[in-house]
């Protein structure tokens, strides 16, 4: 398979029904999980960006279509969807690469299947420590908005919180946040064809939430003995210092900031994460262990 080449249609068969996704590119296979939870994949340019040096596999997270809508809302069952799709691909080991909270997902995945993964990126993502910049981020996302805008997100916050938000409702509240995910918001580009399911974003939650209070990740990501990459945009609304607690738990791990991007790098700048991604390639393939 090359970078050219279309991208191939993957199918896992997993609880409930399938997990359908896509694989494109040429190198060392790699695994891209997308964030949300409850968000249709939006890393197409991505996967694009990176197969020029992998081979790259994004897929729906289940949710939403084309994968199966119901089922397994837990970490442990986003990680055995993961793991059903590097199944169905043939690849007993495969980089992963998580953004936002498919960057937190990919550090449990690293956690608990440690023996699938050849290396682990994660770029932007909600922290491994409780509670993973997600009070932060909402506050950070908030602070540039018009008072008016402000008060429509509140509202909207107290019927979210009150389980009575609505979709469209959820997809408003993020069009009006999104511009601040940037490092500058009055340049932000249009905002892409989202899906968001936010019944199934809530759903998943709790989970995230019992594993921060268990400590999961602070005490697995200790144990890593892998090639390991924090990548986060210094004007992301999720805050460095995420980066910082997640990457100083694992052993080895490398930690690069992105001066002046946000949340979403290979949009702000193209080929940012592909020339992270490089270098860490070359580091973890070095003689000396560099990466380790």
């Amino acid at each position: 398979m090359n970078e050219g080449a279309p991208e191939q249609e993957v199918r896992a068969r997993v609880q409930g029904g399938e997990i359908v996704g896509s694989v494109r590119g040429s190198g060392p296979p790699a695994l891209l999980l997308h964030g949300g939870p409850g968000m249709s994949d939006y890393l197409a340019d991505l996967a694009a960006e990176l197969s020029a040096v992998l081979t790259v596999a994004r897929y729906q997270q289940r949710g939403l279509a084309p994968s199966v809508v119901d089922g397994d809302r837990t970490v442990e069952g986003h990680v055995a969807d993961a793991v059903a799709v590097l199944d169905a691909l043939g690849w007993d080991r495969a980089w992963v690469i998580g953004h936002s909270w498919g960057g937190h997902l990919a550090m449990h995945l690293a956690v608990a299947r440690s023996e699938r993964l050849l290396g682990l990126m994660v770029l932007d993502a909600l922290g491994a420590l409780p509670d993973g910049g997600g009070e932060a981020l909402g506050e950070n996302l908030m602070r540039g908005l018009t008072d008016e805008q402000r008060v429509r997100m509140e509202e909207y916050n107290v019927r979210e919180e009150a389980g009575e938000g609505t979709p469209e409702e959820s997809l408003a509240a993020f069009n009006t946040v999104w511009p601040h995910y940037f490092s500058d918001p009055a340049a932000a580009p249009p905002v892409p064809e989202f899906r968001l399911d936010l019944e199934r974003h809530l759903m998943t939650w709790p989970s995230i939430t019992a594993h921060f209070e268990e400590g999961t990740l602070e005490r697995g990501l200790a144990r890593l003995r892998m090639p390991v990459l924090v990548v986060h945009g210094a004007a992301s609304p999720i805050s460095y210092a995420e980066a910082e607690r997640s990457a100083a738990l694992i052993p080895g791990a490398r930690l690069q900031i992105l001066p002046g991007i946000g949340h979403f790098p290979w949009i702000e700048e193209p080929g940012s994460v592909r020339r992270e991604v490089e270098a860490f390639l070359a580091a973890a393939s070095a003689p000396d262990g560099s990466s380790r």
